[in-house]
Protein backbone atom coordinates (compact mmCIF):
# COMPACT_ATOMS: atom_id res chain seq x y z
CA UNK A 1 0.00 0.00 0.00
CA UNK A 2 1.94 3.27 1.41
CA UNK A 3 5.47 3.69 1.06
CA UNK A 4 7.51 2.92 4.36
CA UNK A 5 8.65 5.96 7.41
CA UNK A 6 11.83 6.45 6.22
CA UNK A 7 11.13 9.57 4.98
CA UNK A 8 10.12 9.85 8.75
CA UNK A 9 13.15 8.87 10.36
CA UNK A 10 16.20 9.65 8.44
CA UNK A 11 16.91 13.49 10.07
CA UNK A 12 14.63 14.48 13.28
CA UNK A 13 14.34 18.07 14.38
CA UNK A 14 15.35 18.71 17.72
CA UNK A 15 15.93 21.53 20.28
CA UNK A 16 19.42 22.47 21.19
CA UNK A 17 20.42 19.81 23.67
CA UNK A 18 21.42 21.89 27.13
CA UNK A 19 21.71 19.95 30.66
CA UNK A 20 18.47 18.79 32.53
CA UNK A 21 17.51 18.72 35.94
CA UNK A 22 15.02 16.25 37.61
CA UNK A 23 11.54 17.14 36.87
CA UNK A 24 11.03 17.43 41.21
CA UNK A 25 13.60 20.06 40.87
CA UNK A 26 12.71 22.01 37.47
CA UNK A 27 9.98 24.58 37.46
CA UNK A 28 7.50 25.91 34.71
CA UNK A 29 9.88 28.03 33.21
CA UNK A 30 9.87 25.63 30.33
CA UNK A 31 7.65 22.97 29.60
CA UNK A 32 9.82 21.75 26.37
CA UNK A 33 12.43 19.31 27.28
CA UNK A 34 15.67 19.78 26.22
CA UNK A 35 16.88 16.66 24.56
CA UNK A 36 19.86 15.39 25.48
CA UNK A 37 20.11 12.46 22.80
CA UNK A 38 18.03 11.33 20.34
CA UNK A 39 19.11 7.86 21.01
CA UNK A 40 18.22 6.96 23.94
CA UNK A 41 14.69 6.20 25.00
CA UNK A 42 13.41 8.73 27.43
CA UNK A 43 13.53 8.83 31.45
CA UNK A 44 10.16 9.46 32.05
CA UNK A 45 10.75 10.38 36.04
CA UNK A 46 12.87 13.33 34.38
CA UNK A 47 10.04 14.39 32.65
CA UNK A 48 7.66 14.63 34.97
CA UNK A 49 7.23 15.28 39.00
CA UNK A 50 4.55 12.72 39.35
CA UNK A 51 4.25 8.97 38.06
CA UNK A 52 0.51 8.35 36.66
CA UNK A 53 -0.83 7.22 33.71
CA UNK A 54 1.22 8.89 30.66
CA UNK A 55 -1.04 9.67 27.32
CA UNK A 56 1.00 11.36 24.02
CA UNK A 57 -0.51 13.75 21.35
CA UNK A 58 1.52 13.26 18.07
CA UNK A 59 1.65 16.14 16.61
CA UNK A 60 0.74 18.51 18.81
CA UNK A 61 -0.05 21.68 16.74
CA UNK A 62 -0.63 25.14 19.10
CA UNK A 63 -1.15 22.71 22.21
CA UNK A 64 -4.62 23.94 22.48
CA UNK A 65 -6.67 20.33 22.27
CA UNK A 66 -3.48 18.99 24.68
CA UNK A 67 -3.21 22.26 27.43
CA UNK A 68 -7.28 21.80 27.50
CA UNK A 69 -7.13 18.01 28.09
CA UNK A 70 -4.39 18.35 30.57
CA UNK A 71 -5.97 20.86 32.90
CA UNK A 72 -9.46 18.34 33.04
CA UNK A 73 -6.81 15.37 34.17
CA UNK A 74 -4.45 16.37 36.71
CA UNK A 75 -4.38 12.66 37.47
CA UNK A 76 -2.28 12.00 34.40
CA UNK A 77 0.68 12.66 32.22
CA UNK A 78 1.04 14.16 29.05
CA UNK A 79 2.98 14.66 26.46
CA UNK A 80 2.85 16.57 23.00
CA UNK A 81 5.47 15.85 20.06
CA UNK A 82 5.83 18.67 17.48
CA UNK A 83 8.42 19.20 14.74
CA UNK A 84 7.90 22.94 14.39
CA UNK A 85 9.53 25.43 16.73
CA UNK A 86 6.90 27.98 16.56
CA UNK A 87 3.56 25.46 17.49
CA UNK A 88 5.97 23.70 20.52
CA UNK A 89 6.99 26.98 22.16
CA UNK A 90 3.06 27.98 21.84
CA UNK A 91 2.30 24.56 23.95
CA UNK A 92 4.29 25.98 26.15
CA UNK A 93 2.95 29.68 26.94
CA UNK A 94 -0.19 27.56 27.25
CA UNK A 95 0.97 25.20 29.15
CA UNK A 96 3.00 27.30 31.71
CA UNK A 97 0.21 30.37 31.93
CA UNK A 98 -2.41 27.25 32.94
CA UNK A 99 0.73 26.64 35.92
CA UNK A 100 0.88 22.75 34.18
CA UNK A 101 3.25 20.32 35.69
CA UNK A 102 1.60 17.34 34.08
CA UNK A 103 2.51 18.57 30.75
CA UNK A 104 5.74 18.39 28.56
CA UNK A 105 6.40 19.25 24.46
CA UNK A 106 9.23 17.28 23.41
CA UNK A 107 10.24 19.07 19.63
CA UNK A 108 11.07 16.09 16.85
CA UNK A 109 9.40 14.22 14.47
CA UNK A 110 5.73 11.55 15.81
CA UNK A 111 7.43 8.93 14.30
CA UNK A 112 11.28 8.85 14.85
CA UNK A 113 9.65 9.49 18.81
CA UNK A 114 8.07 6.28 18.62
CA UNK A 115 10.39 4.31 17.27
CA UNK A 116 13.54 5.72 19.43
CA UNK A 117 12.21 8.00 22.38
CA UNK A 118 9.64 6.56 23.95
CA UNK A 119 9.25 3.70 26.73
CA UNK A 120 7.76 1.26 25.30
CA UNK A 121 4.72 0.15 26.14
CA UNK A 122 4.10 2.86 28.56
CA UNK A 123 1.46 5.21 26.82
CA UNK A 124 -2.05 4.55 27.86
CA UNK A 125 -3.08 6.68 24.81
CA UNK A 126 -2.27 7.83 21.70
CA UNK A 127 -3.96 10.95 20.04
CA UNK A 128 -3.46 11.27 16.20
CA UNK A 129 -5.52 14.53 15.45
CA UNK A 130 -5.32 16.21 11.75
CA UNK A 131 -1.85 14.73 10.79
CA UNK A 132 -0.98 16.01 7.34
CA UNK A 133 -3.00 14.16 4.77
CA UNK A 134 -0.06 14.83 1.43
CA UNK A 135 -2.86 14.57 -0.77
CA UNK A 136 -0.45 14.29 -3.66
CA UNK A 137 0.25 10.40 -4.89
CA UNK A 138 3.65 10.68 -4.59
CA UNK A 139 4.02 12.23 -1.30
CA UNK A 140 1.96 9.35 -0.08
CA UNK A 141 4.58 7.70 1.61
CA UNK A 142 5.04 10.82 4.16
CA UNK A 143 2.15 9.90 5.74
CA UNK A 144 2.27 9.21 9.61
CA UNK A 145 -0.16 6.95 9.70
CA UNK A 146 0.87 4.11 7.09
CA UNK A 147 0.97 0.08 7.22
CA UNK A 148 3.97 0.51 9.98
CA UNK A 149 2.58 2.78 11.95
CA UNK A 150 0.09 0.10 13.83
CA UNK A 151 3.57 -1.52 14.74
CA UNK A 152 5.46 1.22 16.17
CA UNK A 153 1.55 2.04 18.40
CA UNK A 154 1.79 -0.83 19.46
CA UNK A 155 5.45 -0.79 20.93
CA UNK A 156 4.53 2.25 22.98
CA UNK A 157 1.38 1.55 24.16
CA UNK A 158 0.36 -0.81 27.06
CA UNK A 159 -2.13 -3.52 27.34
CA UNK A 160 -5.50 -2.20 26.35
CA UNK A 161 -3.95 1.46 25.42
CA UNK A 162 -5.87 3.11 22.61
CA UNK A 163 -4.86 5.34 19.49
CA UNK A 164 -7.74 7.92 18.85
CA UNK A 165 -7.55 9.31 15.17
CA UNK A 166 -9.25 12.22 13.96
CA UNK A 167 -8.67 13.92 10.48
CA UNK A 168 -11.31 15.57 7.92
CA UNK A 169 -9.44 14.07 5.07
CA UNK A 170 -11.55 10.88 3.66
CA UNK A 171 -9.09 9.16 1.54
CA UNK A 172 -6.73 9.46 4.69
CA UNK A 173 -9.22 8.28 7.05
CA UNK A 174 -10.24 5.54 4.88
CA UNK A 175 -6.13 4.32 4.97
CA UNK A 176 -6.27 4.52 9.01
CA UNK A 177 -8.98 2.44 8.80
CA UNK A 178 -7.38 -0.03 6.74
CA UNK A 179 -4.13 -0.40 8.33
CA UNK A 180 -5.90 -0.65 11.69
CA UNK A 181 -8.53 -3.32 10.77
CA UNK A 182 -5.48 -5.11 8.63
CA UNK A 183 -3.66 -5.77 12.34
CA UNK A 184 -4.17 -8.28 14.92
CA UNK A 185 -2.71 -6.50 17.52
CA UNK A 186 -6.05 -4.11 17.41
CA UNK A 187 -9.54 -3.77 17.83
CA UNK A 188 -12.25 -0.71 17.13
CA UNK A 189 -13.03 1.28 20.49
CA UNK A 190 -15.13 4.42 20.72
CA UNK A 191 -14.53 7.74 21.32
CA UNK A 192 -15.53 8.81 24.13
CA UNK A 193 -18.25 12.13 24.04
CA UNK A 194 -16.15 13.93 26.45
CA UNK A 195 -13.15 13.61 24.34
CA UNK A 196 -14.64 14.22 21.19
CA UNK A 197 -16.24 17.32 22.47
CA UNK A 198 -12.74 18.55 23.07
CA UNK A 199 -11.59 20.55 19.78
CA UNK A 200 -8.28 20.95 17.89
CA UNK A 201 -7.11 24.34 17.08
CA UNK A 202 -7.53 22.77 13.51
CA UNK A 203 -11.14 21.03 14.14
CA UNK A 204 -12.43 23.92 15.36
CA UNK A 205 -11.57 26.26 11.82
CA UNK A 206 -12.50 22.79 10.42
CA UNK A 207 -16.31 22.59 11.51
CA UNK A 208 -16.89 26.81 11.18
CA UNK A 209 -16.82 25.99 7.83
CA UNK A 210 -18.78 23.20 7.44
CA UNK A 211 -16.23 20.37 7.26
CA UNK A 212 -16.97 17.17 8.95
CA UNK A 213 -14.65 15.25 11.26
CA UNK A 214 -13.76 12.04 10.87
CA UNK A 215 -12.93 9.96 14.40
CA UNK A 216 -11.83 6.40 14.92
CA UNK A 217 -10.35 5.01 17.53
CA UNK A 218 -8.27 1.55 18.75
CA UNK A 219 -7.82 -0.67 21.15
CA UNK A 220 -4.02 -2.62 21.48
CA UNK A 221 -5.11 -5.84 22.73
CA UNK A 222 -1.61 -7.72 23.16
CA UNK A 223 1.59 -6.70 24.32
Amino acid sequence: MMGSLKSNLTTPTVLQPVQTEPAQTRSLQDLVYPLTSIIERLDLSKLFPRHQPLEVELGSGDGSFLVDYAKQHPDRNFIGVERLGGRIRKLDRKGRRAGLENLRGVRIESAYFLRYLLQLHSACALHVYFPDPWPKRKHLRHRLINEQFTSLAHGALERGGIVYLRTDDLDYFQQMIEVFDASRDFVKEQTPAELAGLLTDFEREFNARGVKTLRAAYRSTQV
